[in-house]
């Protein structure tokens, strides 16, 4: 079975930064893309940032630059650094999967397409506010 869970949300002050994590199971035994998407109050739910199992990897581009994310293939966790902070940036975040051929990794983690993702956490609040 698939599963993630998403944890390390909270709040900061504008300026600040925050680490959030997503432990993923089910997902390491095929070619598949995780990535992090956000969803605002009022705003529909974007991809933030991607990372597939051959290393392609994919940012927003208001997030470039402030946020980034990494994987402990070991811990089968998935983390994003977030940076510099603003209260654009207040949304729930989610965990999402996508079990997706090699060649079609590049495209999937650049394009970030909620209908390429299957699986999702419950979610991890951010808000940014001073």
């Amino acid at each position: 079975l698939v599963q993630l869970t998403e944890s390390g949300g909270g709040s900061v002050q504008p300026g600040g930064s925050l680490r959030l994590s997503c432990t993923a199971s089910g997902v390491s035994a095929s070619t598949h893309c995780l990535a992090w998407f956000r969803q605002g109050p009022g705003r529909e739910r974007v991809g933030v940032a991607a990372l597939c199992s051959d290393g392609n990897s994919g940012y927003s581009d208001s997030v470039k630059g402030r946020f980034a994310i990494s994987k402990d293939n070991a811990e089968n966790t998935l983390y994003l650094q977030m940076n510099s902070l603003t209260p654009e940036d207040t949304a729930m975040y989610y965990c999402g999967a996508a079990f997706v051929r090699r060649e079609t990794m590049g495209w999937v983690a650049r394009q970030m397409r909620l209908r390429d993702f299957n699986y999702w956490g419950q979610g991890t609040h951010v808000t940014v506010s001073s």
